[in-house]
């Protein structure tokens, strides 16, 4: 009986779950190695590698290695195992050191240049000082004018020249332009692209320039330097610091030897071979790259450092188009929005917006139109997202910064809106005291259609369907009765540029590699960019 009852409180206890012990949970290394070491068996035991020691041990053996040397399945496997592992471990902790310091040091360039051209600004500030008080010493009853004469052909002007204008004239009071007829320019460097009037015109534009001299020789000789003393009451004449060399001789060896000659610095990052080059290679890496989607995607940043490649144009496998290096700073925006000052109490307030691509003399033509229809005329420029969005292809063929500095040079333009909505809407019209919207009756379509001015579903529309063309973008001034359509003074486009470009194509492409063989010959003479032989920089 007691027996049985022991038997029976034992049942009882084991109606109770017993509290067993957990197992520890596994080691993570020692569950790596042990899984590497399964690998690198499984991997010894394979046919390839096996073929492979074999012929290893049989090169060993021609050359006289004793066969105790020789190497097994099991070595061979763990030396590549071990060199992987080395060489990924490397990339992840040290790989990327060089292109962080790479980085750094692109960063390091940027502000640098920075400072030398804030610095170029300091030392034109103090030229212009000088000069000014070596003028008013010179005459007996001086007004404190200082009249200073710039020329050049200005074929295809662009915000380069505009700088150069606003350089030049920030040495004086008074800035003369004159501009190289179309006989002498075929003469000394082959037919320009633009004619007399065109180029005339966008000179004329622009807000930094007082006046203009048509029609003067490229090549400044003595004698027109001499008319153009007594004719302006000239008391300098100016150009870039780059050499200007027609048949081996300086343009302005006259004015450099009579002392009338002084230089400015060459707007950096820019240049008309490099625009004309995007044409030719119909690329978009000249554009800014942008955050999100949408008719009011907004531009974040320049695009860093790619290029791009017509087949080694130049010969010697460089890009005949690069990609803007252009140092569009904040410095640069004031300079060129110098002067800028915002509508007064009772001013008509007109607005036109656009993509203002390759800033040419139908857009000052239709802008001085606009300008005549009001007081204050605010122009909108579009981001590149959206004008490439429009028009397709590789348009915009100058990007955002660019051509909002070209606009700003106009003198026609009171103010300009930055990365300009597609749409225009009510609170745009409220925030910015807009009385009327304007549209040039002349399109800078290139080709390939209409696409979505106007049209809901990005639909090809006809042009001459205007209250669809233009219901979708403008509906809002359409609605509110301030929407114009203005007849545009000229038809010439963006397309009538293309065109004559891509009709002497081949002659552009030679030309354009001389060019950016001078300029890289003009960079690397004047930064020391190049190495001598003997491995020291010069």
């Amino acid at each position: 009986l007691g027996a049985d009852l022991c038997a029976m409180a034992a049942s009882d206890k084991g109606d109770k779950p017993e509290k067993y012990e957990r197992h520890p949970k596994p080691n993570p290394i020692a569950a790596l190695i042990v899984s590497s070491d399964s690998f690198l068996e499984r991997c010894s035991e394979s046919r390839l590698v096996h073929r492979s020691v074999d012929g290893i041990n049989t090169f060993l053996d021609i050359v006289g290695v004793p066969v105790k040397h020789h190497s097994t399945s099991e070595e061979v496997v763990l030396f590549i195992f071990a060199t992987v592992v080395t060489l990924v471990s490397y990339f992840f902790l040290f790989g990327k050191r060089h292109g962080r310091r790479r980085k750094k040091l692109e960063e390091e360039l940027l502000l640098s240049q920075l400072q030398v051209h804030h610095l170029k600004e300091k030392l034109l500030l103090a030229k212009a000082e000088e000069i000014s008080s070596s003028v008013n010493r010179g005459r007996a009853a001086s007004n404190g004018e200082v009249r200073i004469f710039m020329d050049g052909a200005f074929d295809m002007m662009h915000y380069g020249h505009m700088n150069a204008f606003r350089l030049a004239r920030s040495l004086g009071t008074r800035l003369i332009v004159g501009i190289n007829s179309d006989d002498s320019i075929t003469k000394c460097k082959g037919a320009p692209l633009m004619n007399d009037q065109e180029r005339l015109t966008m000179v004329q534009g622009c807000k930094f320039v007082d006046e203009v001299v048509p029609g003067c020789p490229y090549v400044m000789n003595a004698k027109y330097l001499q008319y153009i003393i007594e004719r302006f009451d000239v008391d300098y004449v100016v150009h870039g610091d780059d050499p200007c060399i027609v048949d081996g001789k300086d343009v302005y060896e006259a004015a450099k030897l009579a002392g009338k000659y002084q230089s400015i610095p060459r707007t950096e990052g820019v240049s008309t071979t490099d625009i004309v080059g995007r044409m030719l290679t119909m690329t978009k890496e000249h554009h800014c790259p942008v955050d999100g989607d949408g008719d009011d995607a907004s531009v974040t940043s320049m695009a860093s450092v790619t290029a791009a490649s017509l087949g080694g144009a130049h010969g010697d496998g460089r890009p005949m188009c690069e990609q803007s290096k252009f140092l569009t700073t904040s410095r640069m925006l004031r300079l060129f929005s110098a002067g800028t000052k915002a509508p007064e109490k009772g001013m008509k307030v007109v607005y036109m917006d656009g993509a203002w691509d390759m800033f040419h003399c139908g857009h000052v033509a239709v802008l001085k139109e606009a300008k005549q229809r009001g007081d204050y005329l605010i122009v909108g420029v579009h981001s590149d997202y959206i004008v490439n969005k429009v028009r397709g292809s590789n348009l915009p063929l100058m990007n955002l910064h660019e051509r909002v500095l070209s606009v700003m040079g106009c003198r026609y333009v009171d103010d300009v809106l930055i990365d300009a909505p597609y749409r225009t809407t009510p609170e745009m019209v409220a925030s910015l005291g807009i009385s009327e919207v304007m549209h040039g009756s002349c399109s800078d379509d290139v080709g390939e259609g209409h696409v979505d001015e106007g049209g809901e579903n990005g639909e090809v529309l006809n042009g001459d369907d205007r209250s669809k063309r233009y219901g979708h973008r403008y509906q809002y001034p359409r609605e509110s009765g301030i929407f114009r359509v203005i007849s545009s003074p000229t038809d010439f486009n963006l397309g009538n540029i293309v065109d004559r470009i891509q009709k002497s194509q081949e002659v552009f492409q030679k030309k354009i590699s001389r060019k950016k063989k001078a300029e890289s010959d003009y960079y690397n003479q004047k930064y020391g960019m190049e190495n001598k032989k003997d491995g020291t920089q010069q």
